[in-house]
């Protein structure tokens, strides 16, 4: 778990399912939760009094597979919505959390596609900014796929999606033959 505010005037949170319950104290006003379709909520969304919070369930698939759920176009535009609305709040935005099951795929996705919604051209930045948040993430290529799209930025999601894995490769070799085994060689840049 790890912070950022560079393209934000919010703290911006990643994270896993067993880190949300420490985290979900009086200082977070926005919380993106992305959960496989059939996993209950978590207990941790009880406390939740005043905290925007929207809750997108799909399975952290890459394409469509038979017995999953992938996140479509429509999920995609709710992460952009929940955005606009982070936006809106201001200075009242002060702490958003965005989490999935590991804190590894769906959630680094959504954040840095949240962190480049409204910063045009520095799509790289976000994505980098990664790096220091989630040092083991592998963002889920779908959602910036088609947040690449919606927001017509011609590429640069994807390309700053591609510029964070060779980073991270270049830092963590080992991590090639995991993205691989776990049957997701086709995105190794």
């Amino acid at each position: 778990m790890s912070d950022s505010t560079a393209l934000t005037t919010f703290k911006v949170t990643i994270c896993g399912l067993s880190e949300l319950p420490g985290l979900c104290n009086g200082d977070v006003t926005h919380l993106l939760s992305l959960l496989d379709m059939h996993h209950p909520s978590p207990e941790a969304f009880g406390g939740l009094n005043g905290v925007d919070h929207e809750l997108l369930r799909f399975d952290d698939v890459v394409a469509e597979f038979p017995g999953f759920t992938a996140c479509t176009n429509a999920d995609v535009e709710r992460i952009l919505a929940f955005g606009t609305r982070l936006r809106a709040a201001g200075a009242s935005a002060r702490h958003v959390i965005v989490h999935c099951h590991a804190g590894i795929s769906r959630s680094t996705a959504s954040a840095a596609v949240l962190m480049a919604q409204f910063n045009p051209g520095r799509e790289t930045e976000a994505f980098l900014s990664l790096l220091q948040m989630r040092p083991h993430a592998w963002p889920n290529t779908r959602i910036v796929e088609m947040a690449d799209q919606i927001l017509d930025r011609k590429g640069a999601l994807l390309d700053g999606l591609a510029a964070y894995r060779r980073a991270l490769l270049e830092n963590k070799p080992q991590l090639r033959q995991i993205i691989i085994n776990i049957g997701r060689g086709h995105e190794l840049p």
